[in-house]
């Protein structure tokens, strides 16, 4: 396969480079008057204008260069229809500089799970700023890794962008806290008139994944002769399931054992893996009046396990074990194959509009506004009758520790059910008439998952918007402009297939809920012990901008240009836990407040020293209410000394306010990792599979009020060669500098290995082993200490049992540098009146992204490798990334491909607990190991594909297209995924094309 991709580029590399030198030669006679559209500034007005100048992303100034100082990317909506895109999530994470920590559609197990987010060199999406025409918009409810905070790019509507501008550079000198990472400027339309619609639909090979849109938009007035116009428009974008199972192996399944690899399905082959047909074992029972007090032991030795599902019923046949520790037979189960899901549904519609007015010759204004819905259904696994505590809950809490058990008398109370009057033996427990007489000895531990009810989530997040606006001048002598946006978010999260404490003890104790045919159980029964779980949040933030500027005296350049402005903002966000009660084992409890005002105020200067040279000056200050003051300086060069040539440079400084997650005392979350069990710990546990299984190690994090924001400095070097109109070329070295962290345990790999390093050695039970490991973990650091350890191990009850929930404290410290190259070519070649070609290239490569931790521990390097694999969705940082779209237009037909790549990485994570010492060799790091033979799963391929998009244009009210997304069927490489289960053996952040498949779209525009 990669031999095969490897093939591909050399031949679309050479393609490209023979047609490009060819046109360079050949195509002048027939472009001359043909401009490029360069990607590094933008081609159309941002505002109504008299005299056609813009304004780019990182300067106040309107201009009519579009070739700043500044490397921007804009994607324009015609290169968004060209490439099949139908949504700003698809647009904004499809340009190249989108890395490390950026998160998907296809994203399902996460906090902030159905958001979406774009994170800019690799920076992060709390170092990304998102701005719609200039103005922020408020971030989604839920943070990303629990503390991250982001805008969710499936709230913003598409229907009236004009065009994303992608400013690549820090820019807190003029847009405040956030801008580290660079800037995503969402440009919409300030005028229509008319009617435009479309409509289109299609579906995956497969036939599953639907995928349906429809689109409107109707405006009156012509701004120019009636001084006003008004649109209004909506958007409705519909996307269908598609199931692991649909898609086949590898992607379907744990065990990898026909590839060289580890079979880590353990529900096909040891006994006490929970699946949907419940098994017990028999064991004590030390409180009869609670069904959590089943002891850790063993009744006899083996293990005698006995299915409560009839095996003639067991719907993929059986197994059986009969060792020296587990003896007997179960219903063969593959959890991932039966539940695992590629794609959730997704559901977006929105409403947009917006007044644009002439109040007299020097004065305009507008008012604009949205709503966006958008709905994410997600289908998870079953969940476990078994379960850890709930974060900050009582250890009694727990479902797993020592063990939930079925008693052996049930009543109409179920109170004291060992001596009601009205008791009966209880009919899920097959012990039941044995010990009748011995009820503590009785008692039926249990492995069941709840497979009866639906289980996964449901997330609503409504998006309002309104924002409005004046400008004009002064006796001709000074621009001044206001603005003000307010935009709530409130989202609905419904999760479902968790157990409530309370209502499943009282169900055991009743016998109320039949865990020998689920499927009997009424639906009172099910909400009465798996109720669906609402927790209701909301985020809102309010801005209101003003500046001024003038020309101040003339250089040999030009005039020298002023502006000063100030803002003001108030942001809010109530995170509301959905375990608030610490009554639903399992179910996170994650939660943030916060409340805080900010004023700035910031200047920027325009120096055109010579008509060759240009300077420009900026800087912001911005003080919080929270006690946060920051200055941020920023200066840029350009120097032209020929018109086909430039050379620009940029030095910024800025900074990233921390979230209300990591800085409220009253913000509190636990986050999940997997992690796979090594060395003398699986030689303790040699006699128990399932106990040794890959499984989520938690990490438990409170908001710390002292947290310091983090600091960063950055700059650019790069050039422009356009050596024809036609012809434009871009490369721009970037290198940044982010420091004083702000970071969840850095230590936290440390404190795992510290407590697993007492595996080998002996204890008198597991209490005292696991002691003597958290010992261990608060000897690392400060703030380091075991939260949740497992029950011990039935079939090692003296050993070390596993560590669940590693507590690690925020703190700032450490500074991370990241480095690479940015790429962008545009052509635009008319071989003649009926015949164009137009051709955009974007390109990074990542150099170098280096943690340094400090503390004389040893630098981790995350570029080319899957970590941070803590960050997000755990996409890690490949080192290149990029899209080449092509679009041949010969009279009525326009044939458009988009080629996307992204490259090979090594699957270890300088973050995990696998490397030490920051190693990052596949010989001694690499995440996945298979326990037998030498298979390679530690190099993942690199993934091209394309899309191709015909339209036909009948006449200038009508078109129609078609369009086949990944057209060569490209499949995503394997990455054998131990720390995010949802993503089966890929990474979803950048090979989910490859899960898709081949894809076919229809559908027609009008324009009246």
């Amino acid at each position: 396969m990669k031999k095969t991709q490897i093939a591909r580029l050399r031949t679309g590399a050479a393609l490209s480079a023979f047609v490009l030198a060819g046109s360079l030669f050949a195509a002048p006679a027939f472009a001359q008057d043909t401009p490029a559209s360069t990607t590094t500034a933008a081609p159309e007005p941002a505002a109504p204008s008299s005299d056609g100048d813009i304004v780019v992303t990182g300067t106040i100034f309107r201009q009519s260069d579009t070739h700043t100082a500044l490397p921007v990317t804009v994607i324009t909506a015609e290169n968004l229809q060209r490439a099949g895109i139908t949504n700003v999530t698809d647009a904004i994470r499809s340009a190249s500089a989108d890395g490390a920590g950026s998160i998907g559609n296809g994203f399902t197990s996460g906090f902030s799970a159905g958001g979406a987010a774009v994170s800019l060199r690799n920076l992060g999406v709390s170092s990304t700023l998102v701005l719609v025409d200039g103005l922020r918009s408020t971030n989604f409810p839920l943070s990303d890794d629990g503390h991250n905070s982001y805008v969710d790019l499936n709230s913003i509507p598409l229907v009236n962008v004009q065009q994303v501008q992608v400013l690549k550079d820090g820019a807190s000198s003029l847009y405040g806290a956030d801008a580290i990472g660079g800037v995503v400027n969402i440009i919409t339309r300030k005028t229509m008139t008319g009617l435009e619609a479309g409509i289109e639909g299609g579906a995956t090979e497969k036939g599953d994944g639907s995928k349906y849109r429809a689109k409107l938009l109707f405006g009156y007035g012509d701004y120019d002769t009636q001084g006003f116009n008004i649109y209004i428009g909506g958007d409705y974008e519909y996307g269908g399931r598609i199931s692991a199972a649909s898609r086949g192996f590898p992607f379907n399944t744990l065990d990898l054992r026909s590839i060289g690899g580890n079979d880590n399905n353990r529900a096909d082959d040891t006994l006490g893996t929970a699946t949907t047909d419940a098994m017990v074992t028999r064991t004590t029972q030390t409180d009869l009046n609670n069904p959590l007090a089943g002891s850790v032991t063993n009744a006899t030795s083996p293990a005698l396990f006995t299915t409560l599902t009839p095996l003639t019923n067991c719907a993929y046949g059986t197994y059986s074990e009969n060792t020296s520790s587990r003896v007997g037979t179960a219903c063969k189960h593959d959890n991932t194959r039966e539940y695992a899901q590629i794609t959730p549904l997704q559901e977006r519609y929105d409403v947009v509009g917006r007044l644009s007015f002439r109040l007299g010759d020097n004065v305009e204004g507008y008012v604009a506004g949205s709503f966006a819905r958008s709905r994410v259904d997600i289908i998870s696994p079953p969940r476990a009758i078994r379960q850890t505590q709930a974060f900050g809950g009582s250890p009694a809490t727990s479902t797993t520790n020592p063990g939930i058990v079925l008693p052996v008398y049930i009543c109409a109370s179920g109170v004291n059910c060992s001596t009601a009057a009205d008791r009966k033996l209880n009919p899920n427990n097959p012990y039941a008439q044995a010990y009748a007489n011995d009820p503590a000895n009785g008692a039926a531990r249990l492995y069941y998952l709840f497979g009866d009810v639906r289980s996964g989530s449901n997330r609503i997040n409504k998006v309002y918007r309104v924002t409005g606006g004046l400008h004009g001048t002064i006796a001709d002598t000074w621009d001044w402009n206001v603005e003000a946006g307010y935009s709530r978010a409130d989202l609905n999260l419904t999760q479902y297939g968790w157990a409530n404490l309370n209502g499943l003890v009282k169900a055991i104790n009743t016998g109320s809920y039949n865990f020998v045919n689920p499927s009997l159980n009424s639906q009172a029964v099910r909400d009465s012990v798996l109720p669906p779980i609402t927790a209701l949040s909301n985020s809102s933030e309010l801005t209101v901008d003003a500046s001024v500027s003038r020309s101040l005296f003339t250089l040999p350049g030009g005039d020298v240009k002023l502006a000063v402005g100030g803002q003001y903002r108030k942001e809010k966000l109530t995170n509301n836990s959905a375990n608030p009660n610490l009554d639903i084992p399992g179910l996170s409890t994650a939660q943030a407040y916060g409340d805080r005002s900010v004023w700035a105020g910031f200047f920027e200067v325009d120096v055109p020293l010579l008509d060759s040279l240009n300077v420009d000056l900026s800087g912001r200050y911005d003080h919080y209410s929270t006690g946060i003051g920051r200055f941020s300086p920023k200066a840029t060069a350009k120097f032209q000394p020929i018109k086909q040539l430039a050379i620009r440079g940029t030095y910024s400084e800025g900074f990233r306010a921390p979230t209300f997650a990591e800085s409220d005392p009253r913000s509190s979350y636990s986050g999940f990792v997997g992690y796979t069990p090594t060395g003398a710990f699986l030689t303790a546990h040699a006699a128990n599979a399932s106990y040794t299984a890959p499984y989520s190690l938690g990490r438990g994090y409170v908001g710390n009020a002292a947290i310091k924001p983090e600091t960063s400095r950055s700059f650019t070097l790069g050039t422009i060669f356009e050596p024809t109109p036609w012809l434009s070329f871009t490369a721009d070295y970037f290198n940044v500098k982010k420091s004083n962290l702000i970071v969840t345990g850095p230590q936290t790999s440390d404190a795992i290995n510290a407590y697993y390093s007492v595996a080998g050695q002996t204890f008198a039970n597991a209490a005292a082993a696991a002691a003597a490991g958290c010992a261990k973990v608060a000897a690392v650091g400060t703030g380091y200490s075991c939260n949740v350890v497992d029950g011990a191990d039935p079939f090692a009850p003296n050993a070390l049992p596993r560590l669940l929930v590693v507590n690690a404290p925020y703190v700032n410290t450490a500074y991370m540098v990241i480095a690479g190259l940015e790429f962008t070519a545009d052509a635009r070649i008319k071989f003649s009146e009926d015949f164009r070609w137009e051709s955009r290239v974007d390109v990074q490569e990542t150099l170098k992204y280096d943690l340094h931790p400090g503390g004389g521990r040893a630098v981790q390097r995350y570029a080319g490798t899957v970590g941070p694999e803590d960050l997000s969705s755990g996409g890690g940082t490949p080192r290149w990334r990029g899209n080449w779209q092509n679009t041949f237009t010969l009279n009525q037909f326009a044939l458009s491909t988009t080629t996307y790549f992204t490259g090979s990485m090594k699957a270890v994570a300088a973050d995990q607990a696998t490397s030490v010492n920051g190693d990052t060799s596949c010989a001694t790091a690499a995440i996945y190991k298979p326990s037998t033979g030498s298979a390679d799963f530690c190099h993942i391929h690199s993934f091209v594909y394309t899309d191709v998009n015909l339209t036909v244009k009948v006449n200038d009210q009508f078109s129609f297209f078609g369009f086949v997304g990944n057209v060569t069927g490209a499949h995503a490489p394997l990455f054998a995924n131990t720390a995010y289960p949802s993503q089966v053996n890929t990474l979803t952040s950048w090979h989910a094309a490859g899960l898709v498949g081949r894809s076919f779209r229809a559908g027609a525009n009008f324009k009246f």
